[in-house]
């Protein structure tokens, strides 16, 4: 089965060559009651130097179905910076998430407000009471 990204099926690329599968075996059809030996030869010959350009072409259709995936998610992606001084809440993980709480217990812990931002997406966050909290 051909792949949507390549265009090729994955036999053509391992054996650089299509795959013909018989109906039944020893029952000549019309297709193969009409081929040439040479012909056929030729033509193989002719693919396998096709080989390469044919997987530089699968090559350049996957890369441009990743960057049209990638557009797709960056255009619907709503990304949040915050600024200094915002409050905001932090994911529970296991570390440090309190004992015996199970599965129904809190999934978000704070407020806290942010004291530096190190880098986009990485702050420094203090609790109401001004102390900083471990980074994790």
């Amino acid at each position: 089965m051909a792949k949507s990204s390549m265009r090729e099926t994955p036999f053509s690329f391992v054996y650089e060559a299509e795959s013909l599968i018989p109906v039944k075996v020893g029952e000549p059809t019309l297709r193969y009651s009409q081929a040439n030996e040479e012909e056929n030869n030729e033509v193989m010959f002719v693919n396998l130097e096709l080989f390469d350009e044919r997987r530089d072409m699968a090559h350049i259709r996957m890369a441009a179905q990743k960057q049209r995936i990638e557009s797709y998610y960056n255009q619907r992606a709503n990304l949040r910076y915050f600024k200094v001084e915002d409050l905001v809440l932090r994911s529970v993980s296991q570390i440090t998430r309190e004992l015996n709480t199970g599965k129904l217990g809190p999934t978000w812990e704070g407020p806290y407000r942010v004291s530096t931002v190190i880098v986009k997406g990485s702050y420094e966050l203090k609790n109401q009471d001004g102390e900083k909290l471990p980074s994790n």
